[in-house]
């Protein structure tokens, strides 16, 4: 005697073939050994079958060619959207295998949904749309997960950029830690993608965390993770922390000198251990990632005063690496200001602009404490206000500091060209007092072009600037 439930069951069964028989184009079944035991009159009319008991006994490939029945039998799998072709017909399917009480499959069902698979276009749409999403989400942060520099995107050709990038790429060769020092804006983790981007890691995924940006509090779960649950309001299904979604790959720890001394301790657990435990879970994971650090601190400092480990110091400073600061690389003016206009300008779809030799020399007049985000910051407001294809002297004087050269310092041995170097610098000097700071006054008073006095200031090492 079957019990209330199982009586339940095969009544649900029945009546949802019952109900698909209704509702669809036509029935089919076929036995275990995949002979047609039925077939509804509407399925045998849309094959062009007159008498659908002609078909009874039949092998279903011998009716349908090209049958997927016999595969639903075999792996006791249904098909649950397909498209059979038939003749000149196309129609919209769907198979079930048929199973006995003991749960051995005797058989299976086929419905014909669709005479049309026009039909399913707004499902198909639907689903294509939702495929592209997905797609581009997916390529959106892939990107995200990769470098966008390289080393020739650090752009400079003096000595100081030089040695940097040489030394940078032997790094690069390593699974050495790296520690990058330098004042903001100098490039640091420019620097430090271009070394992922030229490493045996290259091809895994690059990580950044400001940790500067993040609060304290936020800032563990956002290293290590939050395991399932682990508080009211955490996400039931965990979240991956930065250390596991750069696992084979890259992690960039910039401003790793604003981090807390306890965060420090378990950090420096994880680079020698090479494992963690997520927020909220007893559970160790393993991860092999490189660690590139930046910071603008004097981390040396900070470990005398106390306030940086000086294990965790010696643990990241493997190597070394020093961003040189812009007001110490006047030869790299003109590259780089023509690099950082190139790249506004596409930036901002205008057309490409170029720089005089006059900006130039007024570029050099100021000794950029921002370095070169400061710089590419002025020159983007020069093109935004200005009228030509050309930024002049004159668009960088509307958006930066008036600029007023230094004079030689006494008690300095000179020769001939140094007395002619002081006489010309004591007179642009006067000329400016006289002129309270206008440039243009001044060069008519000296009797030369306004680019001519912009030279003549950088020409005579005039490299720091006071407003």
């Amino acid at each position: 005697m079957s019990s209330p439930g199982e009586d339940l069951r095969q009544l649900a069964q029945q009546s949802l073939l019952s109900h698909f028989a209704d509702v669809c184009e036509g029935t089919i079944i076929v036995d275990a050994t995949a002979h047609v035991v039925w077939m509804t009159d509407r399925y045998a009319e849309h094959l062009g079958i007159a008498d659908p008991a002609s078909v009874i006994g039949r092998m279903v490939e011998e009716v349908i060619p090209h049958s997927q029945m016999r595969q639903v039998i075999d792996s006791g799998r249904p098909i649950m959207l397909d498209i059979m072709d038939f003749g000149k017909g196309s129609f919209v399917v769907t198979r079930l295998p048929l199973r006995d009480s003991a749960g051995q499959v005797v058989g299976a069902v086929g419905f014909m949904l669709y005479d049309d698979p026009r039909h399913l276009a707004p499902v198909f749409a639907r689903y294509q749309q939702l495929r592209a999403e997905l797609a581009e989400a997916e390529r959106k942060l892939a990107e995200a997960r990769h470098t966008k520099y390289t080393f020739s995107s650090f752009v400079g050709i003096g000595p100081g950029c030089s040695d940097l990038k040489l030394a940078a790429r032997r790094a690069a060769r390593t699974a050495s830690s790296v520690l990058i020092l330098g004042e903001t804006g100098t490039g640091k983790e420019l620097l430090a993608q271009a070394i992922h981007a030229a490493g045996p890691r290259a091809d895994k995924r690059f990580v950044a965390v400001n940790i500067a940006a993040i609060p304290e509090t936020l800032l563990e779960a956002e290293f290590f993770g939050v395991a399932p649950g682990a508080y009211t309001g955490a996400d039931r299904r965990g979240r991956e922390g930065k250390f596991k979604l750069a696992d084979g790959g890259t992690l960039f720890l910039d401003e790793i000198g604003d981090m807390s001394l306890a965060l420090q301790a378990k950090l420096l657990r994880t680079l020698q251990e090479h494992e963690f435990e997520a927020v909220g879970s007893n559970r160790l994971e393993t991860v092999d990632v490189r660690v590139i650090a930046a910071t603008s601190r004097n981390l040396e400092q900070m470990v005398s005063a106390g306030s940086f480990r000086a294990d965790l110091y010696y643990r990241l400073n493997v190597i070394t690496l020093k961003t040189p600061p812009l007001r110490e690389r006047p030869e790299d003016f003109p590259l780089l200001a023509e690099h950082l206009v190139d790249h506004v300008c596409r930036q901002q779809g205008i057309p490409v602009h170029g720089i005089a030799p006059a900006a130039i020399a007024r570029l050099k007049l100021h000794d950029w404490p921002g370095n070169v985000r400061e710089m590419s910051n002025v020159l983007e407001r020069a093109l935004l206000m200005s009228d030509g294809d050309l930024i002049d002297a004159d668009d960088l004087d509307r958006v930066m500091p008036a600029a007023v050269p230094q004079a030689m310092p006494a008690g300095k041995e000179i020769g001939m060209a140094g007395a002619v170097a002081q006489a010309e610098r004591a007179a642009i000097l006067d000329a400016l007092a006289r002129c309270q700071g206008n440039k243009a006054q001044a060069a008519r008073l000296l009797g030369i072009s306004r680019a001519a006095l912009y030279e003549k200031i950088a020409a005579h090492g005039v490299l720091t600037a006071v407003a």
